[in-house]
Formats: C-alpha cells, structure tokens, sequence
C-alpha cells in the first residue's frame, strides 16, 4: 500500500554550530553547497516529489532565512515560529502536527542532501510506505557509502524493511539521514515543550512499526565547512566540473 504525499515538514531552526564561521551571518540552511542554499536543495528535491505544502520551522537568524523562502513561489511555505523557545526535533513535529490534517508527510533535515542515482528516492520512499504496518519509513544511508560520515551508524534491518537500533553493537550497516515519512500515529500522544524526535522512534520501534529503507547514490553528510568541502566536491565531479 502507497499514497501520494504532498506535505512536508523541514526541520530548518539548529543553531549551526558546528558550521562555525559559515553560520556567524546565516542560519545552517542558507549555507551554500555549490552555489546553491542547502534548504533550497531540500525544497527542490521535494518538489520534484510532489510535495505542494510544507511547514518550515525557525530559530536562528529566523528573518534572515523567513526573506528567502518567501522568494520562492513553486510551493506552498508555512512558517512554525521557534523564535522565543526552540523546540528541538520531536516538539518542532508536534507544534507543526495540525498543519497536516491527518495525512502523511514527509520530515527532512534542511542538511540532508544526496546525489542519486537513475531513481528519486523520495518517491521509492513514497511507493513504499504502509500506514497499515508503518508509524514511520526512515531513508537510510548504507553507512560504508555516506560521505564525510565517520561514526558507527544508527541502524539494522531484518531484510524486510523492519529496523532494530545499533544498540551496544559496535558499528551498524546503516545512518539515518533525518528523512522520513510520518503518520499522525508517530506522534500520539506526544509529550509537551522540548524533545528529540528519537523518543517518537524509540516508541514506533517498540510497537514493531519503525521501517527503513535504504538510499540508492550518495548521502552527504553536510555538519561543518570539512563537510560542505567534501559535498562540493563531489557535486561538482558527478555533474562533470
């Protein structure tokens, strides 16, 4: 079972940190990767999905990044104001919740990007979901592939789809990229205030209804200007510069 998603949330509002000098005079997700802003990556490949309508959150340099996404006008931009309390991954899903009227939505990470390969792994994750079996499909990266990633990845899968946590295993085969589609039952009930996204999987995990599948090209893990380097770089071989 499948449905045609067409609404998104993009988790835009993290302080950058780790970004350093790149984010003294913009938020993470107008840092450029070749010539073109992260978030601005993000909404692109969303679109050529079929998302219409998204929820953008904000925090940091919130005006900044607010200006330039009301330039855009191929999709349908709603603003989750964190400017005064910033809500962390799980509270910025459940303020947004009621924007998406019961339907399935995507979440991406505003730095999460990839190259693919002859397929839209978006829409492979589209044709796979099943709220019938699903509270949430995560797009994994095989963790041997993702470039600038060095650490022991999140999960395993049981063949079918079904993941289990890395645990107190070594290394995982797989890195989740901070994508993945959703259902309302991923969220209810939902604490209050601040919270990680990972008690919500933890939840969905423990009712068997955590799904993943894996990314086919190659995941960029964009955290710092070593990253952004390396993403660049490989942009630019894989387009021919």
């Amino acid at each position: 079972m499948s449905a045609h998603v067409t609404q998104a949330m993009v988790l835009a509002a993290g302080l950058g940190t780790r970004m350093e000098a790149l984010t003294k005079d913009r938020p993470k997700p107008l840092v450029e990767v070749a010539g073109r802003a992260l978030i601005d990556r993000v909404i692109d490949r969303l679109v050529q999905a079929g998302v219409t309508r998204m929820v953008i959150n904000l925090h940091y340099k919130a005006d900044q990044l607010q200006r330039h996404l009301q330039q855009r006008r191929d999709v349908e931009i709603l603003f989750s104001d964190e400017r005064v309390h910033l809500l962390d991954t799980g509270g910025a899903l459940a303020k947004a919740l009621p924007h998406f009227k019961g339907r399935p939505f995507f979440v991406h990470n505003s730095d999460s990007i990839w190259i693919e390969q002859k397929v839209q792994n978006l829409t492979t994750l589209m044709n796979r979901w099943d709220p019938t079996r699903m509270d949430s499909l995560l797009l994994l990266a095989p963790r041997a592939e993702a470039l600038g990633f060095d650490g022991p990845g999140d999960f395993f899968s049981d063949g079918q789809d079904r993941l289990t946590r890395r645990a107190k295993a070594l290394h995982a085969p797989y890195v989740w990229t901070g994508v993945q589609i959703a259902s309302h039952a991923l969220l209810e009930p939902c604490p209050g205030g601040a919270f990680s996204a990972n008690i919500l999987l933890d939840r969905a995990l423990k009712k068997r209804r955590l799904f993943g599948l894996p990314l086919k090209g190659t995941w960029m893990h964009v955290g710092s200007p070593e990253g952004v380097r390396a993403a660049q770089e490989m942009i630019r071989k894989e387009s021919g510069g």
